[in-house]
C-alpha cells in the first residue's frame, strides 16, 4: 500500500509510538496507584521523570509541530483543538467535583498543541501579508523555540512568588494551585513545538515524505502504530476511560473490587 499523499508515514509512526508507550505508562500508572498493585517501581524512580517521559513526550510534540507544515488551515485545527482542551477541562472539574474522583485537567497537551498551533497560524499569516523570506522566519521561529526550551527547564526555580491561576500554563510555580491529573505548561513544551515547526519547513518543505520507498516496504508491519499516529485525537481522549474501566472490570471480577 502506497502513502497517501501529502502525509509522510515516518511521521504517523512517530507519533504513533509515542502516544503508545504514553498509554502503556498511564496503564502502569493504573495498577500502581489506582488499584493497588506494588508493580512498576520505575513510576517512583527519578530518572524515569527525568529522561525516559521527557523522551516521549518531546517526540510527540515535537512532530506535532512537524505536521503543522503540512496543514492548509492551523487556524481552524488550533480553533477546534483548543474547543476540545476546554471540553476535556469541563467533563473533568465535574467528575472531579460530583463523582469524588481527582482527574482535573486545567491545561495539559491538548491545550498546549492548540495554543501552539493557533501561534503557528499567525506566524504565517504575517509571513503571507509580508515580505519575509520563509528562511528567516524559520531562523526566527528556531530561535524562539530554543530560548523557550530552555528557560522552560528553569523557570519554576525563578526568584517570584504568585498565586495567581492564570499563570499555570506558563510554567509558573503558582502558590495553593489546584491538583491537576496532567500538566503541560507552554515553557518548555512550546519551544518543542515550534523546533518541529522548523523542522517540518525545512526539511518537509514539498509536504511529503523523506522515505517514500521504505515506508512503502514497512507499511505492513508498521500499520498498527501509523494507525495510532493518524488517529491521535480520538485514541488520547478514550484510552484512559478504556483502560481504566478494562480494569476495575478484571479487578471486579477477581474480587479485588467491592
Amino acid at each position: 500500500m502506497a502513502a497517501k499523499k501529502n502525509r509522510a508515514p515516518e511521521l504517523d509512526f512517530l507519533r504513533g509510538f509515542a502516544l503508545f508507550m504514553m498509554i502503556l505508562m498511564h496503564l502502569a500508572y493504573d495498577l500502581r496507584y489506582e488499584f493497588g498493585l506494588n508493580i512498576f517501581g520505575f513510576l517512583t524512580a527519578n530518572w524515569f521523570w527525568a529522561f525516559v517521559h521527557p523522551f516521549f513526550i518531546v517526540i510527540f510534540v515535537g512532530v506535532s509541530g512537524v505536521c503543522s507544515s503540512f496543514s492548509r488551515n492551523n487556524f481552524f485545527r488550533g480553533i477546534k483543538l483548543l474547543a476540545v482542551a476546554a471540553g476535556l477541562t469541563l467533563a473533568t472539574w465535574l467528575v472531579t467535583k460530583y463523582a469524588g474522583i481527582n482527574c482535573l485537567i486545567i491545561f495539559n497537551v491538548l491545550a498546549l498543541l492548540a495554543v501552539s498551533i493557533l501561534f503557528y497560524s499567525l506566524v504565517q499569516f504575517i509571513e503571507k501579508k509580508t515580505s519575509v523570506k520563509p528562511a528567516t522566519v524559520s531562523l526566527l521561529l528556531g530561535f524562539l523555540g530554543t530560548y523557550m526550551t530552555a528557560v522552560g527547564s528553569t523557570i519554576r526555580w525563578m526568584d517570584y512568588s504568585t498565586s495567581n491561576p492564570v499563570f499555570l500554563p506558563v510554567g509558573f510555580a503558582v502558590q495553593n494551585a489546584p491538583s491537576v491529573a496532567d500538566a503541560m505548561e507552554i515553557f518548555p513544551w512550546m519551544g518543542v513545538f515550534l523546533l518541529g515547526c522548523v523542522i517540518g519547513r525545512v526539511f518537509y518543505s514539498k509536504k511529503e515524505s523523506m522515505l517514500p520507498a521504505s515506508a512503502e516496504k514497512l507499511h505492513p508491519v508498521l500499520a498498527p502504530v501509523e494507525f495510532i499516529g493518524r488517529h491521535s485525537l480520538i485514541i488520547y481522549l478514550v484510552h484512559q476511560p478504556v483502560v481504566y474501566g478494562i480494569l476495575y472490570v478484571i479487578f471486579l471480577a477477581l474480587g479485588k473490587i467491592k
